[in-house]
């Protein structure tokens, strides 16, 4: 096993892929170092100015995309089916919040998931697990499962592809923008520039750290704290107060508003115990983050066929918790990070077109965690536009366009 970034920065790097060739590693990231830059440094500052008047209540936050990008359905009918998902989201919530909403996608880069173990075993027989087309493929064959550094090769050009097919729809449907889990390491500092004004992680606009790499002593938080991208970080159920203020001076020493995001994501049954005094010590440290609710990842369940869902109620509740608590603390409910697809899939039970749970197999196409299909989605967009309607925000009078 190599860990370049491990090497560099003497930290250690959780949820890496154990690549098999380090001289082809090399090679790769190598190349990549010396292609262009997949987004902007300045627009990394534009998001980071949004995400600023999230911060201080004068805007909402979606964020939405698949669980993980495949390089088979990465294309234009895919981009724009989500694209046009989160722009008929956002216009909801907007029009009834009166605030413009950031729309983020989970896109052009969201080819890596960590795996709670780094091997499966079936029938006897143990390979690695399937990290996300980044890394390997989810067949279980050797062949498949091998992780492969020409894969960081085939995401560039997706992404670039992907990245190119935005900019034209946000050409007359507003500004858009990128973010992915900052995962696989060698792809993320092999894609990181100096400019000017500094450093910049330009594989994305923001990039996040997951529940499982959030390690303060760890190799992605560090990686985090030296660029100057917009960045967030995923907070469950067992995260502590001083987790968050200790995460808080690592990644935002400067309480510049709009560099830091936290996604919780406790989970349904827990969000109104554990998310209250997480909020009010963060509030009361003065540091002016986003706060957005992923509604998704802690009401994760198995269906009697075996696949997993998650119950369009429980997603539900879970947003309802998190704005409770930030209304009974007098603190701003910025948004919702969500996984989600523009296409009919059935992969989430409930919705005003009910998927039950013996429809699941139709159409279960996700290689990962399932998601709202493209009514479940508007479901969710209708009621956030109920909730944030009866909130006490006032427009601030932003200029810039949600839709």
């Amino acid at each position: 096993m190599t860990n370049h970034t491990a090497a560099v920065t003497g930290a250690p790097a959780a949820q890496q892929p154990e690549w098999p060739d380090p001289d082809a590693l090399r090679a790769v990231a190598d190349d990549l170092s010396g292609r262009p830059a997949l987004v902007r440094a300045e627009d990394c500052d534009r998001l980071r100015e949004q995400l600023a008047a999230v911060a201080r209540g004068e805007a909402l936050l979606l964020q939405g995309g698949d669980c993980a990008e495949t390089l088979a359905e990465a294309g234009p009918a895919t981009t724009s089916g989500k694209y046009r998902t989160l722009a008929l989201m956002a216009a909801v919530i907007s029009e009834a919040a009166d605030l413009p909403v950031v729309r983020l996608g989970r896109i052009a880069g969201q080819f890596a998931k960590p795996r709670s173990s780094g091997t499966e075993t079936r029938d006897g027989v143990e390979l690695p697990s399937y990290r996300g087309d980044m890394v390997n493929g989810p067949a279980f064959t050797a062949a498949d499962r091998t992780p492969d550094p020409d894969r960081l090769r085939q995401v560039y050009r997706a992404s670039a592809d992907t990245l190119a097919q935005l900019g034209e729809l946000s050409v007359q449907g507003g500004e858009f923008w990128t973010s992915h889990e900052a995962l696989v390491l060698e792809y993320e500092r092999a894609l990181t520039r100096e400019t000017p004004a500094g450093r910049y992680a330009l594989s994305g606009h923001l990039l996040w750290i997951g529940e499982r790499t959030r390690q303060l002593d760890g190799a992605h938080v560090e990686f985090a704290s030296q660029v100057r991208n917009p960045v967030a970080v995923k907070l469950g159920p067992t995260s502590t107060t001083d987790d968050a203020l200790r995460l808080i001076d690592r990644l935002d020493p400067d309480r510049e508003p709009g560099r830091l995001t936290f996604i919780s994501r406790m989970g349904a049954r827990a969000v109104r115990d554990t998310l209250p005094d997480l909020v009010a010590k963060v509030a009361a440290s003065g540091a002016e983050v986003v706060w957005i609710c992923d509604p998704m990842h802690g009401n994760t369940v198995s269906s009697p066929s075996g696949h997993k869902t998650r119950r369009l109620d429980d997603v539900l509740d879970e947003i309802r918790g998190f704005l409770e608590v930030h209304r009974s603390l007098g603190t701003h409910p910025g948004g919702v990070h969500l996984e989600l697809t523009g296409d009919h899939v059935t992969e989430c039970v409930g919705g005003t077109y009910e998927i039950r749970p013996e429809d699941l197999p139709t159409r279960y196409e996700t290689t990962c965690d399932p998601r709202l299909n493209l009514g479940q989605a508007l479901d969710v967009a209708f009621e956030l536009a109920a909730m944030y309607a009866v909130s006490p925000l006032a427009a601030r009078g932003t200029s810039w366009a949600t839709a």
